[in-house]
């Protein structure tokens, strides 16, 4: 059996002991020092709504001459991709019957034309009935129609470019006989390219004419085109609820191609806010945090509003005010009221790197 003395010197020591060694682990706190963090001011920058969408390209003027007969084709006036001024001629079907009726036609007409005026002098003079005038005025007005109508069967034999543009591969050679319908040349203006793409009806307030559009596509990484909204659809989609929306991108270096699909970014309401790193916030179900340094380097947590992102930065809609300073890493080594270090407060070595005393948090 202990002696009750002893009992209460063990006791005694051991309670010094616990009060050394919790005094020790006070010390070593008090000696663990701030965290080192990275701070910087909340400063404005532009921000804008974005909608995304995907479309195709299309030329701003296209057409597909085609045969307008059966024929033979006798000449052919350009080569695989050339290009073509607007009236310039295209092809020349074969036309010799058409021009042997022709001929035809305009003896018969200047015969007509000729009897005419003999009636014409008859009548003057009272020696011609107002029927025989009025028979001889028609058979020259027939005589002119059928030469009209030899001219347009001619007309029809020489194609001709519609609009100045860029004529697909030939397919078809001198000498060929082509069917009716049969294609002959593609015709491509892609001086202008349209730029259709659909975009969800809900969306549909924030678009409007004249509003800038800037295009991607896989064919020219990096570099963007931009163009102007041209045309909103007046009829939205019943099936996909979508609305189909017409841009056009100047194209003077041909490097975008009709077919081409390209990502499209349209820019809405763009605005200055204040913005930060993204790291610098913190997410806790809907709401976001920020820590907002005072002059003594004391963290407070503080709740934001946020908008958009661009470039690595998001928009502080509500919450700060401009010129604060806030955590931007680090941020999990800080808790509310906690005193915290920066890069301008760490002490620097003889080559002016900024090194943390003691061991940093995780």
């Amino acid at each position: 059996m202990i002696h009750p003395v002893i009992g209460r010197l063990f006791i005694l020591a051991l309670a010094a002991a616990l009060a050394a060694c919790g005094s020790s682990a006070a010390d070593k706190q008090r000696e663990r020092p701030a965290p080192l963090v990275k701070a910087e001011a909340a400063t404005p920058m532009r921000f804008a709504d974005r909608i995304d969408a995907v479309g195709t390209a299309r030329a701003n003027e296209q057409v597909t001459l085609a045969a307008p007969v059966t024929e033979r084709i006798i000449r052919l006036n350009f080569d695989d991709g050339g290009y073509v001024q607007r009236g310039q001629i295209v092809a020349v079907l074969q036309q010799g019957q058409q021009n042997a009726q022709l001929r035809e036609v305009q003896a018969q007409q200047r015969e007509a034309e000729q009897q005419l005026r003999r009636v014409e002098a008859l009548k003057d003079r009272g020696f011609a009935t107002r029927a025989d005038y009025d028979a001889r005025v028609a058979a020259a007005a027939g005589a002119r129609a059928r030469a009209q109508s030899a001219n347009a069967d001619i007309g029809d034999r020489v194609i001709r470019a519609p609009f100045s543009g860029w004529v697909s591969l030939r397919n078809i050679s001198v000498g060929a006989i082509v069917s009716q319908g049969t294609e002959i040349a593609t015709i491509s203006d892609v001086s202008t390219i349209k730029l259709d793409f659909t975009v969800p009806e809900t969306l549909l307030t924030a678009l409007r004419e004249g509003q800038p559009i800037e295009a991607l596509s896989e064919a020219y990484p990096g570099q963007p085109f931009r163009g102007v909204i041209d045309t909103i659809d007046p009829v939205i989609d019943p099936n996909t609820r979508a609305v189909t929306v017409r841009a056009r991108l100047p194209n003077p270096d041909r490097r975008l191609r009709p077919g081409m699909l390209l990502t499209v970014a349209v820019e809405n309401a763009p605005r200055q806010s204040l913005s930060l790193p993204e790291l610098a916030v913190i997410g806790e179900g809907e709401q976001r945090f920020v820590y907002v340094l005072d002059n003594e380097s004391r963290a407070h947590r503080v709740q934001v509003r946020t908008g958009v992102r661009a470039g690595g930065r998001i928009e502080i809609v509500a919450g700060l005010r401009p010129g604060v300073r806030v955590v931007t890493e680090g941020v999990v080594k800080v808790a509310d009221g906690m005193t915290v270090r920066t890069g301008q407060d760490a002490p620097r070595q003889a080559g002016g790197e900024a090194r943390p005393r003691g061991r940093q948090g995780g």
